[in-house]
Protein backbone atom coordinates (compact mmCIF):
# COMPACT_ATOMS: atom_id res chain seq x y z
CA UNK A 1 0.00 0.00 0.00
CA UNK A 2 2.83 2.37 0.85
CA UNK A 3 4.49 1.76 -2.52
CA UNK A 4 1.33 2.52 -4.46
CA UNK A 5 0.79 5.74 -2.51
CA UNK A 6 4.38 6.83 -3.18
CA UNK A 7 4.02 6.03 -6.88
CA UNK A 8 0.70 7.85 -7.12
CA UNK A 9 2.10 10.84 -5.23
CA UNK A 10 5.12 11.12 -7.52
CA UNK A 11 2.94 10.86 -10.59
CA UNK A 12 0.39 13.39 -9.39
CA UNK A 13 2.87 16.02 -8.23
CA UNK A 14 4.92 15.90 -11.42
CA UNK A 15 1.84 15.71 -13.61
CA UNK A 16 0.27 18.73 -11.93
CA UNK A 17 3.05 21.12 -13.02
CA UNK A 18 1.10 23.46 -15.37
CA UNK A 19 3.76 24.10 -17.99
CA UNK A 20 1.37 25.60 -20.56
CA UNK A 21 0.05 28.11 -18.04
CA UNK A 22 3.55 28.98 -16.80
CA UNK A 23 5.07 29.44 -20.27
CA UNK A 24 2.30 31.75 -21.48
CA UNK A 25 2.38 33.70 -18.22
CA UNK A 26 6.16 34.16 -18.30
CA UNK A 27 6.73 34.83 -22.01
CA UNK A 28 3.49 36.56 -23.01
CA UNK A 29 2.24 37.97 -19.74
CA UNK A 30 -1.18 36.39 -20.30
CA UNK A 31 -3.37 33.72 -18.77
CA UNK A 32 -3.85 30.95 -21.35
CA UNK A 33 -7.09 29.99 -19.60
CA UNK A 34 -8.71 33.19 -20.85
CA UNK A 35 -8.02 32.54 -24.54
CA UNK A 36 -9.21 29.99 -27.08
CA UNK A 37 -10.62 26.90 -25.45
CA UNK A 38 -9.35 27.96 -22.03
CA UNK A 39 -7.25 24.81 -21.84
CA UNK A 40 -3.68 24.83 -20.51
CA UNK A 41 -2.53 22.16 -22.97
CA UNK A 42 -0.29 22.43 -26.01
CA UNK A 43 -3.09 22.80 -28.57
CA UNK A 44 -4.55 25.90 -26.97
CA UNK A 45 -1.12 27.39 -26.28
CA UNK A 46 -0.14 26.83 -29.92
CA UNK A 47 -3.12 28.84 -31.15
CA UNK A 48 -1.41 31.99 -29.95
CA UNK A 49 2.23 30.89 -30.09
CA UNK A 50 3.35 27.80 -32.03
CA UNK A 51 6.76 27.89 -30.35
CA UNK A 52 5.29 27.91 -26.86
CA UNK A 53 2.85 25.23 -27.98
CA UNK A 54 5.72 22.97 -28.97
CA UNK A 55 7.50 23.71 -25.70
CA UNK A 56 4.32 22.85 -23.79
CA UNK A 57 3.93 19.61 -25.72
CA UNK A 58 7.50 18.62 -24.93
CA UNK A 59 7.39 19.55 -21.25
CA UNK A 60 3.97 18.00 -20.63
CA UNK A 61 5.26 14.79 -22.21
CA UNK A 62 8.47 14.89 -20.20
CA UNK A 63 6.69 15.23 -16.86
CA UNK A 64 4.75 12.05 -17.61
CA UNK A 65 7.94 10.28 -18.65
CA UNK A 66 9.79 11.56 -15.58
CA UNK A 67 7.09 10.27 -13.23
CA UNK A 68 7.20 6.78 -14.70
CA UNK A 69 10.99 6.77 -14.97
CA UNK A 70 11.44 7.75 -11.33
CA UNK A 71 9.05 5.05 -10.12
CA UNK A 72 10.81 2.45 -12.26
CA UNK A 73 14.07 3.45 -10.58
CA UNK A 74 12.57 3.32 -7.08
CA UNK A 75 10.65 0.07 -7.65
CA UNK A 76 12.44 -1.76 -10.49
CA UNK A 77 10.70 -5.08 -9.86
CA UNK A 78 7.13 -3.73 -9.64
CA UNK A 79 6.08 -2.80 -13.15
CA UNK A 80 2.42 -2.21 -12.18
CA UNK A 81 3.56 0.65 -9.93
CA UNK A 82 4.91 2.45 -12.99
CA UNK A 83 1.44 2.21 -14.56
CA UNK A 84 0.06 3.66 -11.32
CA UNK A 85 2.41 6.62 -11.69
CA UNK A 86 1.41 7.03 -15.34
CA UNK A 87 -2.26 7.30 -14.46
CA UNK A 88 -1.53 9.62 -11.52
CA UNK A 89 0.51 11.92 -13.79
CA UNK A 90 -2.46 12.22 -16.15
CA UNK A 91 -4.76 12.94 -13.19
CA UNK A 92 -2.31 15.60 -12.03
CA UNK A 93 -2.36 17.30 -15.41
CA UNK A 94 -6.14 17.17 -15.66
CA UNK A 95 -6.72 18.24 -12.05
CA UNK A 96 -3.67 20.29 -10.94
CA UNK A 97 -3.83 21.44 -7.35
CA UNK A 98 -2.00 24.66 -8.27
CA UNK A 99 -4.78 25.86 -10.60
CA UNK A 100 -7.83 24.96 -8.57
CA UNK A 101 -7.97 21.48 -10.16
CA UNK A 102 -8.68 22.98 -13.61
CA UNK A 103 -6.08 21.66 -16.02
CA UNK A 104 -5.69 20.13 -19.45
CA UNK A 105 -6.90 16.97 -21.13
CA UNK A 106 -3.90 14.75 -20.51
CA UNK A 107 -2.97 13.68 -24.03
CA UNK A 108 0.66 14.83 -24.07
CA UNK A 109 1.22 13.75 -20.48
CA UNK A 110 -0.22 10.34 -21.29
CA UNK A 111 2.08 10.10 -24.30
CA UNK A 112 5.14 10.67 -22.16
CA UNK A 113 3.90 8.50 -19.32
CA UNK A 114 3.34 5.40 -21.43
CA UNK A 115 6.25 5.71 -23.85
CA UNK A 116 8.55 3.76 -21.52
CA UNK A 117 5.89 1.17 -20.72
CA UNK A 118 4.37 0.58 -24.16
CA UNK A 119 6.60 2.05 -26.90
CA UNK A 120 5.04 0.01 -29.72
CA UNK A 121 1.50 0.96 -28.78
CA UNK A 122 2.55 4.61 -28.47
CA UNK A 123 3.99 4.52 -32.00
CA UNK A 124 0.69 3.19 -33.32
CA UNK A 125 -1.23 5.86 -31.41
CA UNK A 126 1.07 8.58 -32.76
CA UNK A 127 0.60 7.34 -36.30
CA UNK A 128 -3.18 7.39 -35.90
CA UNK A 129 -3.06 10.84 -34.35
CA UNK A 130 -1.02 12.30 -37.19
CA UNK A 131 -3.15 10.62 -39.85
CA UNK A 132 -6.46 11.83 -38.41
CA UNK A 133 -5.12 15.32 -37.67
CA UNK A 134 -3.73 15.68 -41.18
CA UNK A 135 -6.93 14.41 -42.79
CA UNK A 136 -9.47 16.40 -40.76
CA UNK A 137 -7.51 19.04 -38.79
CA UNK A 138 -9.55 18.21 -35.72
CA UNK A 139 -7.01 17.76 -32.93
CA UNK A 140 -9.71 16.56 -30.56
CA UNK A 141 -10.79 13.78 -32.92
CA UNK A 142 -7.18 12.76 -33.49
CA UNK A 143 -6.58 12.70 -29.73
CA UNK A 144 -9.68 10.62 -29.06
CA UNK A 145 -8.86 8.07 -31.78
CA UNK A 146 -5.23 7.78 -30.64
CA UNK A 147 -6.22 7.45 -26.99
CA UNK A 148 -8.88 4.82 -27.71
CA UNK A 149 -6.35 2.79 -29.71
CA UNK A 150 -3.81 2.63 -26.89
CA UNK A 151 -5.43 -0.01 -24.62
CA UNK A 152 -6.25 -2.18 -27.64
CA UNK A 153 -2.73 -1.96 -29.04
CA UNK A 154 -1.17 -2.64 -25.66
CA UNK A 155 -3.30 -5.73 -25.17
CA UNK A 156 -2.63 -7.07 -28.67
CA UNK A 157 1.10 -6.42 -28.43
CA UNK A 158 1.37 -7.79 -24.89
CA UNK A 159 2.58 -4.50 -23.44
CA UNK A 160 -0.09 -4.38 -20.74
CA UNK A 161 1.30 -7.37 -18.88
CA UNK A 162 2.62 -7.03 -15.36
CA UNK A 163 3.12 -9.43 -12.50
CA UNK A 164 2.49 -9.00 -8.83
CA UNK A 165 0.51 -6.23 -7.04
CA UNK A 166 0.10 -3.56 -6.15
CA UNK A 167 -2.88 -4.23 -3.91
CA UNK A 168 -5.44 -1.80 -2.58
CA UNK A 169 -7.05 -2.58 0.75
CA UNK A 170 -10.64 -1.35 0.54
CA UNK A 171 -12.40 -2.03 3.85
CA UNK A 172 -10.54 -5.27 4.32
CA UNK A 173 -10.98 -6.41 0.73
CA UNK A 174 -7.73 -6.67 -1.20
CA UNK A 175 -7.95 -5.70 -4.85
CA UNK A 176 -5.03 -6.28 -7.20
CA UNK A 177 -4.51 -3.23 -9.39
CA UNK A 178 -3.05 -4.42 -12.68
CA UNK A 179 -1.51 -2.40 -15.52
CA UNK A 180 -4.68 -2.93 -17.53
CA UNK A 181 -6.65 -1.18 -14.78
CA UNK A 182 -4.57 1.97 -15.16
CA UNK A 183 -4.48 1.82 -18.96
CA UNK A 184 -8.25 1.70 -19.21
CA UNK A 185 -8.66 4.35 -16.52
CA UNK A 186 -6.21 6.65 -18.28
CA UNK A 187 -7.93 6.29 -21.65
CA UNK A 188 -11.36 6.78 -20.08
CA UNK A 189 -10.27 9.95 -18.27
CA UNK A 190 -8.67 11.52 -21.35
CA UNK A 191 -11.66 10.74 -23.56
CA UNK A 192 -14.07 11.97 -20.88
CA UNK A 193 -12.21 15.29 -20.75
CA UNK A 194 -13.02 15.66 -24.47
CA UNK A 195 -16.77 15.50 -23.82
CA UNK A 196 -17.37 19.02 -25.09
CA UNK A 197 -15.33 18.31 -28.22
CA UNK A 198 -17.30 15.11 -28.79
CA UNK A 199 -20.54 17.06 -28.52
CA UNK A 200 -19.31 19.67 -31.01
CA UNK A 201 -18.03 16.98 -33.39
CA UNK A 202 -21.45 15.34 -33.38
CA UNK A 203 -23.10 18.72 -33.97
CA UNK A 204 -20.64 19.68 -36.70
CA UNK A 205 -19.44 22.76 -34.79
CA UNK A 206 -15.96 21.64 -33.70
CA UNK A 207 -13.43 24.21 -35.05
CA UNK A 208 -10.53 23.01 -37.12
CA UNK A 209 -7.05 23.67 -35.81
CA UNK A 210 -5.16 26.76 -36.97
CA UNK A 211 -2.06 28.39 -35.56
CA UNK A 212 -1.18 32.04 -35.61
CA UNK A 213 2.29 32.64 -37.12
CA UNK A 214 3.81 34.15 -34.01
Amino acid sequence: MKAILISAGIGYLLGSIPFGYLLVRVFRGADVRTTGSGNIGATNVARSSPLLGLATLFLDSMKGLAAVGLVLILFPNARPLAFTAAFAAIVGHVFPIWLGFRGGKGVATGLGAFVLLAPKAILIALGLFLAVAAAFRWIALASIVATASLPVSMLVLGESRGSGGPFLDVRGIFIMVTPLTWILASAALIIAKHHQNIRRLLNGTEPKFHMKPK
